[in-house]
């Protein structure tokens, strides 16, 4: 490394210029990495929430699998629950919807009255109607999730998200207007998302009576079953014309997921390759510029091995100090904008990426090297064969 710490001392100014540029890119591929994990928390936490092994799609007669369209009937519900080696059925309901702080008034008895209480702008929210893990019948093992511990236990109440309580500015005990019905808020839980909306949580009945009022189909379909255990899964889903899907695989359901999460992963592997070729071409030019003292040096006897970890370790240093200050910015700022944007602070967001930038600068910076390992040290001699 002697050689190359005296050219990084030399040459500060391109160091600088090429370690400002690897911190922009780590910048940028941090930032969208950030916000494409917040993104995607709030298109699928509330699904990611579901307790069960797998999750229990329809499958359709053409087409893929959707949450959009699934319709699960009671009598499949059953098969399910009855089919051996299963250990919990847990049947939910999702309709997308529309809520409103206030409504009717309340009286002392319970009633309501015809006095109106003041009531807040209309918030969109993801209706999901499951039974509460201590109500009993739901078959479900997922009362440690915090999806679950939303349920409410009465029909006329509902439990609210973190992200639709603050929407609708409702607490415990509140009253919410959904779909022309009035529901008392019965508590307020972490954050739950689906698609982009909030999660407010119902009883399967409350739930059946929102969706047929909102132009659902009615009746007692539901849109996911989030079974545990280990039955023949493709032998019950083929009888009961279905599709059992590990809850990751299950993802791509959500059309909003594949497209989103398709189009900003394509930019973010497009920012790597960028990064690559810069560190690259950079690291290039650098070694052309330097191939004479390179000739030199393996006429006086030192080995490709050495010139090439002597080369490494100079790209090494830039790479480890660019990406460090462009991490330090995609911490601050991500801090900074986690209130306004849905941005995610994660070592899946931030030390993965900087590993990546780091290895393919290196990468890069190998591929640079060629005339490194194919100087000869006849030229610095002064030799023309």
């Amino acid at each position: 490394m002697f050689v190359a710490w005296r050219d990084l001392r030399f040459a500060r100014g391109r160091f600088l210029l090429i370690g400002a540029v690897v911190a922009l890119i780590t910048l940028l591929v941090g930032f969208l990495a950030g916000l494409t994990g917040g993104l995607a928390s709030q298109n699928v936490s509330a699904v990611l929430g579901l307790p069960g092994d797998r999750l229990v799609l329809q499958d359709p007669s053409s087409g893929s699998p959707s949450f959009g369209t699934s319709e699960i009937d009671a009598k499949a519900v059953q098969e399910w629950r009855d089919a051996p080696g299963v250990s919990s059925v847990l049947p939910v309901g999702i309709a997308q919807g529309r809520a409103q702080l206030g409504g009717a008034g309340v009286d002392s008895s319970g009633s309501a009255s015809s006095s109106a209480t003041s009531s807040g702008s209309p918030v969109g929210v993801a209706l999901f109607g499951f039974p509460a893990p201590s109500s009993g019948g739901s078959g479900g093992s997922g009362g440690s999730t915090d999806l679950t511990r939303l349920a409410p236990v009465k029909d006329d109440e509902v439990g609210l998200s973190a992200g639709a309580a603050k929407d609708l500015g409702a607490s415990a005990g509140d009253r919410i207007s959904i779909a022309g019905s009035e529901y008392r808020v019965a508590k307020v839980g972490g954050d739950a998302w689906y698609s982009h909306t909030p999660v407010v949580a119902m009883t399967p009945a409350s739930w059946q009576a929102a969706s047929q009022r909102m132009g659902g189909s009615g009746g007692d379909a539901v849109t996911v079953l989030a079974v545990s255990g280990s039955p023949d899964w493709d032998a019950v889903a083929s009888s009961t014309r279905t599709v059992a899907q590990p809850t990751l695989a299950s993802l791509g359901a959500l059309e909003t997921f594949k497209s989103e999460i398709g189009s900003l992963g394509l930019m973010i592997a497009m920012l790597f390759g960028i990064s690559a070729l810069v560190v690259g071409a950079f690291f290039t030019v650098w070694t052309m510029q330097r191939a004479g003292d390179i000739a030199v040096l393996k006429a006086l006897g030192a080995t490709t091995g050495s010139l090439v970890r002597d080369a490494l370790g100079q790209a090494l240093v830039v790479l480890v100090l660019g990406i460090g200050v462009g991490l330090a910015l995609v911490v601050g700022l991500g801090t900074l904008a986690g209130g306004a944007l849905p941005f995610l602070l994660s070592p899946l967001t931030t030390a993965l990426p900087a590993v990546i930038m780091a290895v393919l600068g290196l990468a890069g910076a190998a591929f640079a090297l060629r005339s490194v390992t194919s100087a000869d040290p006849l030229t610095a001699l002064g030799s023309h064969r």
